[in-house]
C-alpha cells in the first residue's frame, strides 16, 4: 500500500540474492582447476591407498559438483523459482562433503594437520551458509529468479551448450596458453635447462585451460538465455 513504511511481500530486500550464483561459479571454476591439475592421478600407483582413494574421491566430487552446477546455472540463467530450493540443496551436500573430507584428513595419520586447510574449509562453509540464508524461504528470493513473463529454455538444453562450451573454451584456451606460453618463456629467455621452458608453457596451458573453460560455460549458457522466448498464455 502506498505511504506504508513495509516493503511490498515477496520483493527482495537487496540484491544479495545473486551472491549465490557467484559463488556457485566460483566453486566449479575451482573444481574444474582440481580436474585439471590432478591429471598425474592417471595410472599412477605409486601413493599409499588412503592418500590415492582420498585424491580419486576428490576428482569424483569434482565431476559431480561440475554437473551439478551447470543443472543450477541453467535454473539460474533461466530464472527459474526452483533455483533456491536447488540451490540450498546443493549446497548442503557440498558442506557435507567438506566436513567429510576434513574428518578423514583428520583422522587418517597419514595426512599432516594443517592449519590453513582447515581455515579454508571453515570459509567454505561461512560462505555456503550465508548462501543459503540469502536464499531461505521468504527472502523474496524466489521474486528475484522467477520470470514468469516469458518463457525460457529447458534445463538440459543449457547444460548441454554449457558443456559443448566447456570443451570447446577449454581446447581454445589451452592451445592459446601454450603458445603464449612458449612466447612468453621464448622473449623472457627462461632457461629451458631440464625442461624449465616447457614447464612454464605447460603451466600457462594449464592456465589457458582452466579459464577458457569457465568462460566458454558461461557465455553458452548466456546465450542460449539472451533471447527471451514468446510471452507464456
Amino acid at each position: 500500500m502506498p505511504g506504508s513504511a513495509q516493503p511490498p511481500a515477496g520483493r527482495p530486500a537487496s540484491d544479495l540474492s545473486y551472491v549465490p550464483v557467484g559463488w556457485l561459479i566460483f566453486v566449479m571454476a575451482w573444481s574444474v582447476y582440481g580436474l585439471a591439475s590432478a591429471w598425474w592421478l592417471v595410472g599412477n600407483s605409486g601413493l599409499p591407498d588412503k592418500i590415492f582413494y582420498f585424491l580419486f574421491g576428490g576428482l569424483v566430487a569434482n565431476v559431480i559438483t561440475i554437473l551439478w552446477g551447470l543443472y543450477l546455472l541453467g535454473l539460474a540463467f533461466g530464472r527459474s523459482a526452483r533455483f533456491p530450493r536447488h540451490f540450498t540443496i546443493w549446497q548442503i551436500a557440498t558442506i557435507v562433503w567438506l566436513l567429510a573430507r576434513q574428518a578423514y584428513v583428520l583422522a587418517v595419520p597419514d595426512f599432516v594437520f594443517s592449519a590453513r586447510s582447515l581455515s579454508i574449509t571453515a570459509i567454505e562453509i561461512g560462505i555456503g551458509l550465508l548462501c543459503i540464508y540469502l536464499l531461505r524461504r521468504g527472502s523474496g528470493a524466489e521474486t528475484v529468479y522467477a520470470k514468469p513473463e516469458s518463457e525460457a529454455p529447458p534445463v538440459f538444453v543449457s547444460i548441454a551448450a554449457a558443456l559443448l562450451g566447456i570443451i570447446l573454451g577449454a581446447a581454445v584456451g589451452a592451445v592459446g596458453g601454450f603458445l603464449a606460453g612458449s612466447v612468453i618463456a621464448d622473449v623472457a629467455e627462461i632457461s629451458c635447462f631440464e625442461g624449465g621452458c616447457g614447464y612454464f608453457a605447460a603451466f600457462i596451458g594449464l592456465a589457458g585451460l582452466v579459464v577458457g573453460a569457465i568462460i566458454g560455460g558461461i557465455v553458452a549458457v548466456w546465450l542460449v538465455h539472451r533471447r527471451r522466448r514468446r510471452p507464456v498464455t
